[in-house]
């Protein structure tokens, strides 16, 4: 049975959705079964592993109960993938009905025992997609900044958590925080980073142990439709990703 983990952080440009395609990449290159659903409606990671976004069954059309989960997976190099489009964005106006927080688990739930692991992108917005996407997971993963305005932002999730907790998926837990685009070598990232392990006690959670450096190299990956293991192995960007996955595997996840 798959262990589901949303990678979220509403504010933007923190590194999620390449959070969310390395992680799940490393996963599969280590001999997991992976799936990963893009619940953000710019379909950012759709598109950085070639996944079709338009003339196919997407999230939206599970959610809507118009496609079968099953049916609307594409398999890809990188790893197995639901995409998304635009069409997500207006989900929020469309279900208004009881249980619409319940959505995306139940959908799930029919192909969880296909994988090992699924991965859920969120969009940079506490919606009702980052609560379907809380209430389907086992983990939460905060990447964030190493700035002042991404440990503010820490907050507001914060509150969506433990609404979700207490609502929703009381055994909803939060794996960690990783920071992303990470100088160690400058004043400002270390003592953010003795913020953000304040701010992870706080959330009854753990600051990883591996940081992220700034790459281009990643961007460019994205754009050629690679992953960042195939496109430039040896990159620091890379290297620290699969620390990551080595990290999380050592916590047993």
């Amino acid at each position: 049975m798959a262990k589901v983990i949303s990678i979220s952080n509403q504010k933007g440009g923190v590194g999620k959705t390449t959070t969310t395609g390395a992680v799940a990449a490393g996963y599969k290159l280590k001999g997991y079964r992976v799936l990963c659903l893009d619940l953000d409606p710019q379909s950012n990671l759709s598109f950085s592993v070639g996944a079709e976004s338009e003339d196919c069954p997407t999230i939206y059309d599970i959610l809507k109960g118009e496609a079968k989960t099953s049916f609307s997976i594409q398999k890809t190099p990188s790893f197995d993938i639901i995409s998304s489009n635009i069409l997500l964005s207006g989900i929020e106006l469309e279900f208004t009905q009881t249980g619409r927080e319940f959505l995306l688990r139940e959908a799930l739930n029919t192909i969880k025992d296909k994988y090992d692991y699924i991965f859920i992108d969120t969009p940079p917005a506490l919606s009702i997609l980052t609560v379907n996407a809380f209430t389907a997971s086992d983990y939460i993963i905060i990447p964030m900044l190493a700035d002042i305005f991404s440990l503010q932002g820490i907050a507001q999730l914060s509150e969506t958590i433990d609404k979700v907790k207490k609502y929703c998926n009381p055994n909803l837990k939060i794996e960690g925080i990783v920071l992303t685009k990470f100088n160690k070598r400058t004043i400002l990232s270390r003592e953010i980073r003795g913020t953000a392990e304040l701010i992870a006690d706080e959330l009854k959670t753990s600051l990883l142990n591996t940081t992220i450096r700034a790459s281009v190299a990643v961007k460019e990956a994205q754009t050629s439709q690679k992953t960042v293991y195939e496109y430039s192995p040896k990159n620091g960007a890379t290297l620290d990703y699969m620390n990551l996955v080595e990290e999380l595997l050592e916590r047993g996840i």
